[in-house]
Formats: C-alpha cells, sequence, structure tokens
C-alpha cells in the first residue's frame, strides 16, 4: 500500500503516506461547495505534475552536473463542467538568475520534464502548457 485516505466530513480527507507518516489534508475547493482552507484533490494532481517534472529535472540535473536549487515553479489548474473535471494545467519555470545552462543541458531538462511519469499518465485530452523560464546567458 502507498496511503491511506480518511474522511473526516464536511468535505475534508486526510491522506497518510504510509512509508513516512507525514499526511496532506484536503478539501472541497470554494467553487465546489468546499471551504478552500486546503489544497483540493484535483490542485493536488496539477501540483503533482509539477513535482514530479521537477523531480525528474533534478535526476537528470544530477548527470548533468546542474544545481536547479531553488528553481520555482507556478502552477494553475483549469477546471471544466459537464462533467466537472481538469481541462488543462498551465506551469511556469523561473530559475534562479545566477544558473548558467548551456542550451543542450537545457533541452535535455526540458525534455525530461515533459516525459515524467505523472504527464504521461495524464489522459490526452486535458491540455498542458509549459513555459521554461531560463535566465539569460551573456557572454563571458
Amino acid at each position: 500500500m502507498t496511503s491511506t485516505v480518511i474522511y473526516e466530513g464536511d468535505l475534508r480527507s486526510v491522506a497518510r503516506h504510509l512509508q513516512s507518516g507525514t499526511e496532506i489534508e484536503t478539501d472541497a475547493p470554494t467553487d465546489n461547495q468546499g471551504k478552500g482552507e486546503r489544497f483540493s484533490p484535483t490542485d493536488l494532481v496539477a501540483t503533482a505534475l509539477a513535482a514530479c517534472m521537477a523531480t525528474t529535472m533534478g535526476i537528470k540535473s544530477r548527470d548533468l552536473q546542474v544545481d536547479l536549487r531553488g528553481m520555482k515553479m507556478s502552477v494553475q489548474k483549469i477546471m471544466k463542467p459537464d462533467p466537472r473535471r481538469i481541462a488543462g494545467v498551465d506551469i511556469v519555470f523561473d530559475f534562479p538568475g545566477t544558473l548558467r545552462v548551456d542550451e543542450k543541458a537545457r533541452t535535455i531538462l526540458e525534455r525530461t520534464a515533459h516525459t515524467c511519469p505523472v504527464m504521461q499518465s495524464i489522459h490526452p485530452d486535458m491540455e498542458v502548457k509549459i513555459e521554461f523560464n531560463w535566465p539569460v546567458l551573456t557572454p563571458q
């Protein structure tokens, strides 16, 4: 088993990761009868995509001897009704201004992000837009 989820009532659940014991609480969003005081389950799907991209890029960056520490991803989830579902996810990557990565490494890292396990698991009807804002390299 990976996790357990307990429904606490009032549209809140608590997920417990069995290996580490860490917990994540979820709430229904305010546009779906919830309090919106925690991540919603659909927020977690969108956020998991960004985290998966970061993780796989981190693995690949070790091979490339590139330190991605400080990389920030901003995530926007787009919902659609009838049936209610995630229609799209927009992720913007912002890299530290001090990061120096050549074009070849950038291409490898971007390809790695686009092929992470969560991306490979997303339904093809869900539109995913990714923007990579690499620092501008100045000639030395």
